[in-house]
């Protein structure tokens, strides 16, 4: 009973997002008289998601699959593969790595569950004992990411963020085209603050809502039925492109961001601040953000309207129900900037006054103020406990399974084995190796969780970087960069997968868009390893 238990809560957890996007959906268009086409098409009766969980060990075939192959991969590979100077304990992590990438790429368990193994299996194998596992659990890089989705999770709370991005789509325009680098901007700078899975949730009922009274206003001469309309095409996937693009621009924007910064401490003792990648990252939203609406606008989805009539009527309709900003708002305004100030003052002005203070600490302090200040509307603290329990457990685990591979590929010797084998490839250009790990990365996170991709090859670059006589750090970078630009399917990335379930984006739609946003992205990123990063990130090993 206990273990069916257990079954059930990871199934809900499973399956929460497509319920979420499922109420989208329907709300929206439960709210407005729809086009018959549309509600043709996307009919909020339908459920998308089974109420009831399958029963234990009721696995689609590539799960099936999956669970039968990481096993079948350990047991070959450490009974079959002894290569030259390779250790036992290096032979035990190659097979340990193949059984949980497996398990992670076909979700054979729930990812978070996956996470896990390193600390059932490595003690078991002798690669490391339990409390050097454990310990990557508690990184303090994981209570960054906790403590600012605190903050994130109390601004959703207090609806602050749908203020915040319909004020910023108000102030752009109303034309078609300015309406959709409106939704991009709101988002994007959204996705720089909170996960870019909460912010295209709170994006997507918004776009609806505008792409309805688009549709309707233009049904007399135009084709406006998803998945055929220009306009709505265009805005669902700005919106998810944007959410992923903000999400690169800082370091609690997206996980393989967290991960990276998490393995580079673990593996090299440095600290990559959050003023740091900000200087980074920040650029890159303010230039791909724009280059992408442009491509979408311009090329993809070229609108031939200039004016929609009462465009902007919506948004400040939507603001105007949302009625003056209320005490708690402006707490969590207040919070949130000193918060994010401090992030990116710390390391030019606060550690000279506060010695010992990090963004970890930064974070968790917003958090705990937010606990102590009291409510005027409600009953409580601004942040309440029940609040904190929608953080992203799975996620949190997910990192510690991460950073828990890159310690077993330390400890076990295997990243000295895996470099001498690289340094018969030490002439390759530098150019063309960063475009061929961008590249790889890129495919391989179109297929499978972008988190999941940037942790199983962090360490592996790190190792080859160092043999090949490359700084690992600027080769883990570009790791991240084609691990978070990936817009061709769904499942590439939580943004995609939420627009796709709105129905206005067809599977080949977003493919065709898709692959030319990928191979531009890996030439953006090539040119912007090679001159940019090592201005950021260079010398830090030195």
């Amino acid at each position: 009973m206990y273990l069916h238990s257990v079954w059930e809560q990871l199934w809900k957890w499973d399956r929460s997002l497509r319920k979420d996007i499922k109420h989208v959906t329907s709300f929206v268009f439960a709210k407005s008289s729809s086009n018959a086409a549309v509600q043709e098409e996307i009919d909020p009766s339908k459920e998308l998601v089974d109420d009831k969980p399958p029963r234990p060990g009721n696995y689609s075939t590539p799960q099936k699959i999956g669970l039968f192959v990481g096993p079948l991969l350990y047991v070959l590979i450490t009974s079959l593969v002894q290569p030259e100077g390779m250790s036992a304990e290096a032979v035990q992590m190659l097979g340990l790595i193949s059984w949980i990438a497996t398990w992670w790429v076909t979700e054979a368990l729930p990812i978070p569950v996956t996470s896990l193994l390193p600390l059932l299996l490595f003690p078991l194998t002798g690669v490391m004992e339990t409390g050097e596992v454990s310990s990557s659990y508690g990184d303090p890089l994981i209570f960054l990411f906790a403590g600012s989705f605190m903050i994130a999770l109390t601004m959703e709370k207090w609806n602050l963020h749908k203020r915040i991005a319909l004020a910023i789509i108000a102030f752009i325009g109303s034309s078609p085209n300015m309406i959709i680098l409106g939704f991009m901007t709101a988002t994007g700078f959204l996705s720089m603050w909170i996960s870019n899975t909460a912010s295209t949730m709170m994006m997507v009922p918004i776009s609806l809502a505008v792409t309805k009274h688009v549709a309707e206003s233009l049904k007399n001469n135009t084709d406006v039925t998803p998945g055929n309309f220009p306009f709505g095409t265009a805005i669902m996937l700005g919106t998810a492109y944007a959410a992923t693009i903000g999400g690169f621009g800082t370091l609690i924007g997206a996980p393989a961001n967290t991960i990276l910064a998490a393995t580079v401490n673990n593996l090299y003792g440095i600290d990559i601040s959050f003023a740091r990648w900000m200087m980074f990252g920040l650029p890159m939203v303010v230039l791909l953000v724009p280059l992408v609406w442009l491509y979408l606008v311009k090329v993809a989805y070229p609108m031939k309207i200039k004016n929609i009539p009462g465009g902007r009527k919506i948004i400040k309709k939507e603001l105007k129900e949302l009625g003056k900003m209320s005490y708690e708002e402006k707490i969590v305004l207040t919070v949130f900037s000193l918060t994010a100030l401090a992030w990116i003052t710390r390391s030019l002005v606060l550690e000279r006054f506060i010695p010992g203070i990090d963004d970890t600490i930064i974070a968790l302090l917003g958090a705990v103020l937010l606990f102590l200040i009291p409510a005027k509307n409600k009953e409580g603290s601004i942040l309440d406990w029940d609040t904190v329990l929608k953080l992203p457990w799975g996620i949190l685990w997910l990192f510690g399974g991460g950073l828990a591979l890159a310690a077993g590929i330390v400890s076990s010797g295997l990243d000295k084995w895996i470099g001498s084998q690289l340094v018969n490839y030490s002439s390759i250009p530098f150019f063309l190796m960063v475009g061929l790990i961008i590249a790889v990365i890129t495919m391989l996170t179109e297929f499978t969780s972008n988190t999941a991709t940037s942790t199983m090859v962090y360490p592996i670059v790190a190792a080859g970087a160092a043999a090949l006589g490359t700084d690992p750090i600027i080769l883990m970078v570009a790791a991240c960069m084609g691990a978070t630009f990936a817009f061709m399917f769904p499942v590439a990335a939580p943004p995609n997968a939420i627009v796709f379930a709105t129905g206005y984006i067809k599977m080949s739609r977003m493919a065709s868009t898709g692959i030319w946003l990928n191979i531009s992205c890996i030439l953006f990123s090539i040119v912007i390893v090679y001159f940019y990063v090592p201005v950021i990130f260079g010398g830090l090993l030195n």
